[in-house]
C-alpha cells in the first residue's frame, strides 16, 4: 500500500514540479518595480543594510545599529553611545538617499523596456547608473562599519562577536583607536 501511495503522489506532484520551473518569475510582472521586490524597495527607503556589509560585519567590523541594540551587554560610555547614534543617523541619511537613487534608476531602466523605448546605448547607460549607485550604496554601509570599529574597544569587538553569534571569527585583525 505504501508504494502506492508514494506513486499516486508522484503522478500528482511532478506536473506541479514541472510546471513551476517554467515559471520562476510568475506572478514578478505585477511588481511596480520589476526588479525589486517590495520589501527590497522597503529596506531600500529606509536605509537598511540588506547584507551589504556582510564582509565588514562577518570579518570584525561591526555597524552602528546593531551596536546600538546591543549598547548594555557592550557597556557602552555615554560618549560612544552618542558617537553610535550619530554614526547610525549619518549612515542611515546616507543609505536613503542612495537607495531612493537606486529605485529611480531601477523604474527607469523598467520602464525603458516596458515602453520597448530601450536600445543598446540607454541600456548600457541605464545598467552604468545602476552599478555605480549600488556600488556607492554598499561603500556607504561599509565606511559606517569602519567608523564604527574605531570608536569601540577591542573588548567590545570581540564582545559584539559573542554577542552576534560569530565568537572565532576573525576579530581582532584591524587596528582600534
Amino acid at each position: 500500500m505504501t508504494r502506492w501511495m508514494t506513486a499516486a503522489l508522484v503522478v500528482l506532484f511532478v506536473p506541479v514540479a514541472a510546471h513551476a520551473q517554467h515559471q520562476p518569475y510568475g506572478g514578478l510582472q505585477e511588481r511596480s518595480v520589476k526588479a525589486l521586490s517590495d520589501e527590497q524597495i522597503a529596506d531600500l527607503r529606509a536605509g537598511r543594510g540588506m547584507g551589504l556589509a556582510l564582509a565588514a560585519e562577518l570579518n570584525g567590523y561591526p555597524g552602528p545599529v546593531h551596536v546600538l541594540e546591543l549598547a548594555d551587554p557592550l557597556a557602552l560610555s555615554a560618549l560612544q553611545r552618542q558617537r553610535m547614534t550619530e554614526l547610525f543617523e549619518a549612515m542611515r541619511t546616507e543609505a536613503t538617499a542612495l537607495g531612493e537613487r537606486l529605485i529611480v534608476a531601477e523604474t527607469g531602466l523598467d520602464r525603458q523596456f516596458s515602453t520597448r523605448a530601450v536600445t543598446e546605448a540607454s541600456l548600457v547607460e541605464g545598467v552604468q547608473v545602476i552599478a555605480m549607485v549600488q556600488a556607492a550604496l554598499r561603500s556607504a554601509h561599509l565606511k559606517y562599519h569602519l567608523a564604527t570599529v574605531e570608536v569601540l574597544t577591542p573588548e567590545q569587538v570581540a564582545r559584539y562577536a559573542e554577542l552576534r553569534g560569530y565568537a572565532g571569527g576573525a576579530t581582532g585583525l584591524h587596528k582600534h583607536r
